[in-house]
């Protein structure tokens, strides 16, 4: 007696009929095509993510490595230890321009009122560069106004602030910063000065624990001048003297709540590459148009039917026209089948040919064949009632 042999697990059918690895299957060959498509897209975004580029055009921007950007400088600071944070909106800056801190203002053209205020009034060092003459009084609280003559060529630092002193010289242009406080160091003065106090390129003060320091021109931060004259040393220890530096170039649009700041600058790209994976998609799935199916109608309708079927809706609805249109357009076809023309023949030739046919005149027959509609009953009757004559003269040729 030979011991009984193990068989081999059989495949569990389920209720339909259908085993779990055959369902199994079929899920995964309609579910295959969708999800790499998902992932190709993901993949598709972590690679833009990572390709984008860490530059700019912005003028003055920390990130710019062209003419009148200012990346050099930002790369110096980066390297002396100096944490460089470049932002674009007020309320970003006022978040991280915190005591002990240094807060750089590149320009306030893009700037209002409100945002000016704001920030006169942060904790951290305060460096403008290159402001609005307007603006000056608001971020210095009065101490400080541009209105003085204008400077151009080179000036010596002739103060004892230790960023001028360690820049002897830099290159200036435009109006001159003018003090109205006593407490106001003015530094790279103007040689004839000012009514009302010294005047000169920079100024500088403290403003309880905190310094607040005016450049009239942010020429001297751009990488196209950085090595001349005195400007990176001016540069380097203005922005360097706290180890965290704010960096804000302002841009025109609202700081008051969540905005167009808040997009993030991927998204157009994002949004971009989803647009063409849907369409990718939707041709890749939509359903394509083929050929006309014919299928069997249910019941048959004899064509008598259908005519006088169709007659009582034309008279129902007192549709004159469209019953005139139809018994015209039909004449006209069976007259061009009959003589010969083709079936795209226009109207003149079948005109023509009905009458040669007939003999009669050609106004007659163009006024039966393509004449105006009828209004009323009667006229339909005496328009089916010639058309049949016209027809039954060419078939007798």
């Amino acid at each position: 007696m030979t011991a009984p042999t193990l068989d081999a697990p059989q495949a569990v059918v389920v209720g339909d009929g259908t085993t779990a690895v055959a369902r199994a299957r079929t899920r995964w060959q309609k579910v295959r095509w969708p999800l790499a498509t998902v992932v190709g897209f993901l993949v598709l975004v972590g690679l833009s993510s990572l390709l984008t580029a860490r530059t700019s055009t912005t003028p003055l921007a920390p990130d710019n490595p062209g003419e009148v950007g200012a990346r050099a400088v930002a790369e110096i600071l980066r390297d002396q230890g100096v944490h460089v944070s470049y932002v674009r909106t007020v309320r970003e800056a006022r978040a991280l321009a915190q005591p002990g801190t240094t807060l750089l203002v590149a320009g306030t053209a893009a700037l209002d009122d409100d945002q000016v205020e704001a920030l006169a009034d942060v904790a951290a060092d305060l460096v403008v560069v290159g402001p609005q003459g307007y603006h000056v009084p608001r971020l210095t609280g009065g101490a400080v106004r541009m209105d003085g003559p204008y400077m151009s060529g080179s000036a010596a630092a002739s103060c004892t602030h230790p960023a001028a002193a360690a820049a002897e010289a830099i290159a200036v242009s435009g109006r001159a910063l003018v003090a109205e406080n006593p407490g106001v160091l003015v530094c790279f003065r103007h040689a004839t000065g000012a009514a009302g106090g010294p005047a000169g390129a920079m100024a500088a003060f403290d403003d309880g624990d905190r310094r607040v320091v005016v450049v009239n021109d942010a020429a001297f931060l751009t990488n196209g001048v950085l090595a001349e004259r005195g400007h990176a040393a001016l540069a380097l220890h203005l922005l360097g003297r706290n180890a965290e530096l704010v960096w804000l170039v302002p841009r025109f649009e609202p700081d008051d709540g969540p905005g167009l700041s808040m997009v993030p600058d991927w998204l157009g790209t994002v949004a971009l590459q989803l647009a063409v994976v849907v369409l990718a998609v939707g041709l890749w799935r939509g359903r394509r148009l083929g050929r006309v199916v014919v299928e069997p109608l249910p019941v048959t309708v004899r064509a008598a039917e259908a005519t006088v079927g169709r007659g009582r809706l034309y008279r129902r609805a007192r549709a004159y026209g469209h019953a005139a249109a139809a018994l015209r357009a039909g004449t006209a076809s069976r007259i061009a089948s009959r003589l010969g023309l083709p079936r795209a023949a226009g109207a003149a030739e079948v005109i023509d040919a009905a009458v040669r046919a007939t003999g009669r005149p050609r106004e007659q027959v163009a006024g039966l064949l393509y004449g105006p509609p009828p209004t009323d009953d009667t006229g339909l009757t005496v328009l089916a009632r010639l058309l049949d004559q016209l027809e039954s003269e060419v078939h007798r040729t």
